[in-house]
């Protein structure tokens, strides 16, 4: 793992290229923590079997802490992933940063499912419309 970047906010992450593709990580109100960037990692890593056939992959994540209040939900973090043209965004505020990375984890595993069996269905229909096609032309 080495930080690429010239500023403290906002750098990059990178990993093994056969792995989960380059996060993007900005901090605001909270110094760079590199134990909480491996969880980020390793939560979204599991997040690739819906990205495998993608190209031109872009993961961007946002960690905050909000500093209007000291209890309650003072950790945010928002996560985009890019695939091509199409965006997945997840967002949550909790009361701990590994609380917040479990929702946002759970709202886009939720969401690349959702985009993926749609993905599948249309794929199968279309199919099936060639296989009836080919079935009445003999």
């Amino acid at each position: 793992m080495t930080a690429v970047g010239t500023s403290t906010d906002v750098y990059q992450v990178k990993y093994n290229p056969m792995s989960f593709p380059t996060i993007t990580f900005k901090n605001t109100n909270i110094e760079p923590d590199y134990t909480l960037q491996k969880l980020v990692t390793s939560k979204l890593s599991t997040l690739q079997k819906y990205l495998s056939g993608a190209r031109d992959i872009k993961v961007e994540v946002e960690l905050e802490k909000l500093a209007a209040h000291v209890q309650g939900p003072i950790c945010r973090i928002e996560a985009n992933i890019w695939r091509g043209a199409k965006l997945s965004r997840a967002e949550a505020v909790a009361e701990t940063f590994e609380k917040a990375i479990d929702e946002v984890r759970a709202n886009l595993d939720n969401e690349l499912q959702r985009a993926h069996d749609k993905r599948v269905s249309v794929w199968r229909r279309s199919a099936r419309r060639v296989k009836e096609v080919m079935k009445f032309a003999r």
